[in-house]
């Protein structure tokens, strides 16, 4: 049995983890973390996690950025696998993540879902026969209205995986509008769509001649990221200090 720390346990993201947890025989939720208290959980919770002095295998971190700092120094000193799901981190907080990575087990990935990862992973070996080929790629991605960056990390993600299978050939377009002028063929096109309550859904086109392939992705439920997370922290409890990602816990 696997023993978590939750930390960010009172947050959305974290509520849907416990709930995930209680149905997972593989793991528990030893202790939380949280500088909001007052939510009834079946698991001891801690303002901070330095106050945490429960002995756990692994935390699973959905929290916010100002956390941060606090959470890997504690996981370097503790020797404690961390799954870094937070986002928004500040470059020296990214070069912070990699000092941790030399003390600690810490695995962080741009978008935490299994079924992403798994298409990062296609995207590859499609561009390799596509590309040459002549096909445009083109990548549209939508979101709830209440999301703050576009395009999405996911997104930028998608295009970053083609990109490395191409040996970073290609430049992004993010928006046409600027400029009459017709498509380039190294250029990945990425466009960005804002409306009511979509969780997530990311679209890759291979656009030749006469013929389009779409490669899609559709997350209905904040749960597909909660379950990524879960695998994760399963996946790196135990491990030898060093950095991972979701690459790593699918096993390609």
């Amino acid at each position: 049995m696997v023993r978590a720390i939750m930390h960010g346990c009172n947050g959305r993201m974290g509520r849907v983890i416990t709930g995930l947890i209680k149905e997972d025989a593989a793991i528990e939720i030893v202790a939380g973390v949280d500088s909001y208290t007052e939510v009834a959980n079946d698991y001891p919770v801690f303002e901070s996690i330095g106050a945490c002095d429960v002995k756990a295998d692994v935390v699973i971190d959905f929290s916010n950025a100002g956390a941060i700092d606090g959470l890997l120094d504690y996981c370097a000193a503790n020797k404690l696998p961390v799954v870094l799901c937070s986002t928004g981190l500040s470059e020296a907080q990214l070069e912070k993540v990699e000092e941790s990575a030399k003390e600690t087990a810490v695995l962080k990935s741009a978008n935490m879902s299994m079924g992403i990862n798994l298409l990062m992973e296609l995207l590859k070996n499609a561009a390799k026969v596509l590309s040459p080929a002549g096909y445009d790629i083109e990548i549209v991605e939508k979101h709830h209205n209440q999301k703050l960056d576009a395009p999405s990390g996911t997104a930028i993600a998608l295009a970053d995986s083609i990109n490395e299978a191409m040996g970073n050939s290609f430049e992004y377009t993010y928006d046409r509008s600027r400029e009459r002028k017709k498509r380039e063929t190294k250029e990945i096109g990425i466009s960005a769509v804002r409306g009511g309550t979509i969780v997530g859904e990311h679209e890759v086109l291979f656009a030749g001649v006469d013929e389009v392939i779409e490669f899609k992705h559709t997350a209905y439920s904040r749960s597909v990221f909660g379950k990524g997370a879960i695998e994760a922290a399963k996946y790196l409890a135990g491990k030898p200090a060093g950095r991972y990602d979701m690459s790593d816990v699918i096993r390609f």
